[in-house]
């Protein structure tokens, strides 16, 4: 479904990524392991669509989104992808239900859409009784999941994640991990996830090692 190829990235005279291919399958969990400063988040960006790369190519079922313009490439990005970040990035003057909306919002859905959608994903992911509460009126883990569900709101072909659980306790890590399963078991989820957690590593599908801008 996707597929990177020869990708390379440099910040200034720091070579970052040198020639990474990757390919992932519909449905497939994949984590990308290896020490800080080894290119993993560069590469998520990159085939997320949030950075570019120097040379080389990111295929998403045939479309090569190097070369859409920034308003296709936006769009793109709204209605194939979902992100998921250490930091939740939820915005704090806004409730759990109107942090999950705004995907929607963005695509031109209409607000009775977006709530009906933000309402089902929050109760499938057990905060049915949190819709109105603002993000520091939730604990780590259950902003976690607001933060899932807004990903999950365009109905996205695949969803990245950079150190989900990076930021909770090992039982709100645990919880999480058994989410994003859950969501591949119920919906055929694809997932690239970059970790340091090894247990998540463990339970994906596979795990792509990177050392020094490359594929172990």
């Amino acid at each position: 479904m996707i597929e990177a190829k020869n990708i390379h990235k440099s910040y200034g005279e720091l070579h970052v990524l040198k020639g990474v291919d990757v390919s992932i399958k519909k449905g497939e969990i994949v984590s990308i392991v290896g020490k800080s400063g080894a290119g993993k988040s560069t590469l998520l960006h990159i085939m997320g669509t949030l950075d570019q790369a120097d040379t080389g190519t990111v295929v998403f079922d045939g479309i090569d989104v190097s070369k859409l313009d920034l308003k296709d490439l936006a769009q793109f990005r709204n209605e194939q992808i979902g992100f998921v970040f250490q930091f939740h990035h939820l915005l704090p003057e806004f409730t759990a239900l109107e942090n999950v909306c705004i995907p929607a919002y963005i695509k031109g859905k209409s607000e009775s859409f977006a709530n009906k959608r933000a309402k089902e994903l929050l109760d499938y992911l057990g905060l049915a009784e949190r819709l109105d509460h603002k993000p520091t009126q939730l604990s780590g883990g259950e902003q976690q999941r607001v933060a899932v569900a807004r990903s999950l709101m365009n109905q996205p072909a695949v969803i990245f994640a950079d150190e989900p659980s990076g930021n909770l306790d090992s039982s709100s890590s645990q919880e999480l991990h058994q989410l994003l399963f859950k969501l591949r078991k119920d919906f055929s989820q694809t997932f690239l996830i970059v970790t340091h957690n090894t247990e998540l590593a463990k339970m994906s599908d596979r795990k792509i090692e990177m050392q020094d801008g490359k594929l172990v």
